[in-house]
């Protein structure tokens, strides 16, 4: 069981200082674990999830952009960003970045998402300190040097071309053009070759000074931690940086929004030569703050999440007719997407469609069986607890909640928020969702007539 605690510590010391405010989130116990936040005074917020247990530790800093904040000419930018800022620092080069994670067995990396950035490293628990003295460096203390931008510019360019070979993993930015349009939610978030060419470091150095303000960041540990022990460091990293300064700042708050996708029956096509065709057929989905996010969770799994699902039975177990198949959702902070890919022989593309689409409209039409609902309830319970059982995970989960959400939910709740999902919502969620005209994405060697039929699969 878990419980709560809202313990705050005061505003202001005795003196008047600002002081940092600290919270108990989440109280675990019988080995989970107890997640504290504070605030620091310049709108930093520090979040930790306390393991005695274990012996590692993952830290990391979020930061509130991505791709949807980026216009179209900055297409790429935080992308870029990610890259520079391993690139050295007043203090350390870039050979003593990476070289003082690995002196230690430590593992650092990054990623960028089109509504969030994360910087991370994973080390021993008495390697802790070090850990966040080069993250916190990387954060505050990046150069930007012109040099450093020519160079990594060819990196990326060499990332977006080996994207372009991969096109089962293309399909996926070609399918969010396909139902998002020339949105910042709709375009690649490696951007494109004539955007990040037209990237000058000038312009990059001022989107890292606008997005990497203390109040849009979250500073998130997970693993054997003393709370207050990461937050005096962390705090010490910032301050030596002047990055704390603006005592009256306020954290960013989670993203908000009223974006809809209404397109239905849009279909994009590229014509590649492959050994496949990947396929992606989808609808409009939830937004990741949306209530019935769990039912959907429910109905993703029961569809296309596992060995047992509908899909996998019927396109490659009944038919053989692709290796890989399986459904998704993205859920952004005002929309979603709900999708479903497949891999195949060219020549099978029209009954993959077909068969997948069919999928769609009966359970939109009928429901899934109790027993359906029943099992895919108990696989992502399952899955669930068994994606938390590293630090790392653990550390995305407290980072990501605090950033996306502003609101920390334990494991216990998760799993009865699953549990508590009906047959009955789930079958009503599916006639809402899968119910509407779906849209195509497909890349491969399509002849004319073929892509004509895949038009009129979506009619």
């Amino acid at each position: 069981m878990t419980s709560r605690s809202s313990r705050t510590t005061a505003r202001t010391s005795s003196e008047g200082r600002a002081v940092a405010r600290t919270q108990t989130l989440l109280k675990g116990t019988a080995g989970a674990g107890t997640v504290r936040k504070t605030v620091l005074p310049g709108g930093l917020r520090v979040v930790t999830e306390t393991l005695p247990s274990v012996r590692s530790v993952t830290f990391g800093i979020w930061a509130h952009v991505g791709s949807r904040d980026e216009t179209p000419s900055l297409n790429g930018a935080t992308h870029y960003l990610e890259h520079l800022l391993f690139k050295g620092t007043g203090k350390r080069s870039a050979l003593d970045i990476s070289a003082a994670i690995d002196e230690v067995g430590g593992e650092m990396n990054a990623f960028t998402a089109k509504e969030y950035t994360c910087y991370y490293a994973r080390v021993l628990d008495t390697d802790l300190p070090l850990a966040i003295d080069v993250v916190c460096d990387m954060l505050t203390g990046s150069l930007i040097e012109a040099e450093d931008v020519e160079a990594e510019r060819g990196v990326i360019l060499e990332e977006i071309a080996m994207t372009e070979d991969d096109p089962g993993d293309c399909v996926h930015d070609l399918f969010a053009h396909t139902m998002l349009g020339d949105t910042p939610l709709g375009r690649p978030v490696l951007g494109s070759v004539d955007t990040v060419n037209a990237l000058t470091p000038e312009r990059i150095r001022r989107f890292y000074k606008k997005h990497y303000d203390p109040t849009r960041l979250v500073v998130a540990a997970a693993g054997n931690v003393d709370h207050a022990k990461v937050v005096r460091m962390v705090r010490a990293a910032f301050e030596k940086a002047g990055a704390l300064d603006r005592t009256d700042a306020t954290p960013t708050a989670p993203r908000d929004g009223s974006r809809r996708i209404r397109t239905a029956g849009r279909v994009e096509l590229l014509n590649r030569k492959s050994e496949q065709a990947h396929v992606i057929l989808g609808v409009p989905g939830l937004a990741r703050t949306d209530e019935r996010r769990w039912a959907m969770g429910v109905l993703n799994t029961a569809l296309g999440g596992g060995m047992s699902s509908r899909l996998f039975q019927e396109v490659r177990e009944k038919r053989g007719l692709a290796y890989s198949v399986y459904s998704y959702t993205s859920g952004y902070a005002d929309c979603g997407l709900f999708g479903v890919y497949a891999g195949c022989r060219p020549s099978q593309v029209d009954d993959v469609l077909k068969i997948c689409r069919d999928q769609l409209d009966q359970v939109a039409s009928e429901g899934l069986t109790d027993d359906e609902i029943r099992r895919a309830i108990g696989q992502l319970r399952g899955s669930t607890v068994l994606g938390l059982e590293d630090t790392g995970a653990l550390m995305n989960r407290i980072g990501k909640s605090e950033l996306c959400w502003g609101a920390q939910m334990s494991v216990d709740d998760m799993l009865a928020r699953i549990a508590a999902v009906t047959p009955d919502e789930v079958r009503e969620l599916a006639r809402d969702v899968l119910g509407q005209r779906p849209s195509l994405s497909a890349i491969g060697p399509l002849k004319d007539r073929q892509a004509q039929r895949l038009h009129d699969a979506v009619a």
